[in-house]
């Protein structure tokens, strides 16, 4: 990707498998990141849980993110996890 070029904060990772939407959402993460991205908004769906459980595993011991919740009511809730990326020093 260019430099120029700016990521969508949002990633759509319903219908993966577990193993390649972790993999997909921790390069968005860094991207994001570099990016100076605040916040990030991940669709992983309700479904079983098993993605949003993996997702949120993920978060809890990411480095670059400081904080995630389920989404507002009415903008997801249980379906779209907010992340919140920490800020990037000079």
């Amino acid at each position: 990707m260019p430099n120029n070029q700016r990521i969508d904060p949002e990633i759509r990772l319903r219908h993966l498998t577990v193993e390649e939407a972790l993999y997909r959402l921790d390069k968005h993460l860094d991207t994001a990141f570099m990016q100076e991205i605040e916040e990030v908004r991940i669709i992983h769906g309700k479904g079983s849980g098993k993605l949003s459980n993996a997702v949120w595993q993920l978060l809890e011991n990411h480095p670059l993110v400081s904080n995630f919740r389920f989404a507002n009511r009415g903008y997801g809730e249980h379906g779209v996890t907010i992340a919140e990326l920490e800020k990037r020093h000079p």
